[in-house]
């Protein structure tokens, strides 16, 4: 696959769907991971200093915003830190204690949905999502969190392909080898949780390939079907009633 001509398209493509809502660039997370990496410099290369991308830490590994600061600095790319933690704690303290990780875990990607919005409005931007079809397919990303967007300019390349985009793109070395992780707990990584690697799940995707995942793909994907799907609505004959 020519990966150079695709990043070219796909930087054009955002550049027209922005430009047709009467709006100037593109505001994103920068988590110090490889997707919102590849997402960044399409931006930056698409809108220069109308990129913005935000690193908003909520009990993160500090070596995330280190790395998106590595990324930023490779790229010139106009960014900012919006601390969120404080926010956070605060809606922690107000909710009834869980004992289900994921429900507190899940808060951290909407807070930063609401925050990108803010930005977004702010500055006459469109809210960028770096969601792939690897993540999609399976359900692993934040219903209203990571996939609450204007635009998903990766959502139909897989996680392989993110990769072979970021050696072209030039994405810093330390982002490109460093393990994919959501970042929703300390040593938290996507395989791990996932229970196979990103090639298994990618090749059975793309090709149908045989795997000892399969079962496991399988219900994955069925599960997370909702999640693919607006919230479904009474459909009726008002000529009944």
């Amino acid at each position: 696959m020519n990966y150079a001509k695709l990043c070219e398209d796909i930087t054009k493509w955002i550049k027209e769907e922005v430009e047709s809502a009467n709006l100037k660039g593109a505001v994103f997370g920068i988590s110090g991971g490889i997707d919102s990496a590849v997402l960044a410099c399409l931006c930056k290369k698409a809108f220069g200093d109308n990129a913005l991308g935000l690193i908003m830490p909520i009990k993160s590994n500090p070596k995330d915003e280190e790395d998106a600061r590595i990324l930023a600095e490779a790229i010139d790319l106009n960014c900012k830190k919006v601390d969120l933690n404080d926010g956070y704690d605060a809606l922690i303290q107000t909710f009834e204690k869980t004992s289900v990780e994921m429900a507190a875990s899940n808060i951290k990607p909407r807070l930063r949905m609401l925050t990108l919005y803010y930005y977004a409005q702010n500055n006459g931007y469109m809210v960028l999502s770096g969601s792939n079809r690897s993540e999609f397919m399976t359900g692993y990303f934040t219903k209203y969190g990571d996939s609450g967007a204007d635009l998903m300019p990766l959502l139909n390349l897989y996680k392989t392909d993110i990769f072979e985009m970021a050696k072209v793109l030039g994405v810093p070395d330390v982002i490109i080898n460093k393990k994919p992780s959501a970042g929703l707990w300390e040593g938290q990584t996507d395989e791990d949780e996932f229970g196979f690697t990103y090639e298994e799940l990618d090749n059975y995707l793309m090709n149908n390939s045989e795997t000892k995942s399969k079962k496991l793909i399988d219900k994955k994907i069925k599960q997370s079907e909702h999640k693919r799907k607006f919230a479904k609505s009474f459909e009726f004959d008002r000529n009944k009633y």
